[in-house]
């Protein structure tokens, strides 16, 4: 789960957990490790958005390693030339790991689980522009009608059968688009099942068209199908069930994550 770069931390402690718990139940803050009470982000298309600083540069960064990938599974590059990159690379990895790790995240890293499709998902596997391993997936939202289009060109790296999108990244896709469905009914949830109908291969590097539709609500269970599309021929259908959860479980995980983190760098500082 995302939190905001927003935090209370002039409030006293007892005030920000008070105010936080109120909101938890409205899905719109946790508690981080700190006390701090953590907001989500909520803006409604982080593509559109005007990114500066090092929010920009993480976005650019994001975008160079994408297009490493993209080349690295494409060229024949001579020895010589790929164990310079790989040695630059590995200097860049170990600056990084210098620099502690953030408490807070701008966004939610799932669209299922965010309750409110004005979150912001900059870090997500699918469609985030600050991950390097999102194609990334393009998402509209149409409230009114609660249906979601996404468009995406999947390059190389994605590649299954010859010149086509790896089956599983199909289905990660489709999780990632009907769990934006999800997020419109202002629910936040986790898929329960997740149905994939390969009709035809998806060719790579097109224009794919994913088409996805809110079926029926029946209390904590939420129905999505949708379709997807290479130029006008029909790829693949799905069908999904996800299960809304309580702000103070995500919340939870969150936590969670927080401490196996720390225990991690315990055990790599020993």
């Amino acid at each position: 789960m995302r939190g905001s770069a927003y935090t209370a931390q002039s409030e006293p402690t007892e005030v920000r957990q008070q105010t936080c718990r109120r909101r938890r139940k409205a899905g719109n803050c946790i508690l981080n490790s700190d006390n701090e009470l953590v907001r989500r982000f909520t803006h409604w298309d982080a593509s559109s958005m005007n990114a500066t600083g090092a929010w920009a540069e993480r976005r650019r960064l994001a975008k160079a390693m994408r297009e490493v990938i993209a080349r690295l599974v494409e060229i024949d590059a001579p020895e010589e030339d790929l164990a310079e990159a790989a040695n630059a690379l590995e200097r860049y990895s170990k600056r990084l790991s210098e620099y502690p790790k953030g408490a807070t995240y701008e966004g939610w890293a799932e669209t299922a689980v965010s309750g409110d499709a004005a979150a912001f998902f900059d870090h997500s596997p699918l469609i985030g522009l600050a991950n390097p391993l999102s194609p990334p997936i393009s998402l509209v939202a149409d409230r009114d009608n609660m249906t979601v289009e996404g468009r995406a060109v999947f390059g190389s790296a994605f590649e299954g059968p010859p010149a086509c999108v790896h089956g599983g990244f199909i289905s990660a896709a489709f999780d990632e688009v009907l769990g934006f469905v999800n997020s419109l009914t202002g629910n936040p949830g986790m898929t329960a099942r997740l149905t994939i109908d390969y009709k035809r291969p998806t060719p790579l590097h097109t224009d794919l068209h994913f088409k996805a539709q809110l079926d029926r609500v029946d209390g904590r269970k939420t129905y999505a199908s949708g379709k997807v599309f290479a130029d006008d021929r029909l790829t693949a259908t799905a069908e999904a069930l996800f299960l809304s959860v309580s702000a103070e479980k995500l919340s939870d995980l969150y936590m969670e994550g927080q401490e196996r983190d720390r225990e991690t760098e315990s055990f790599d500082d020993e």
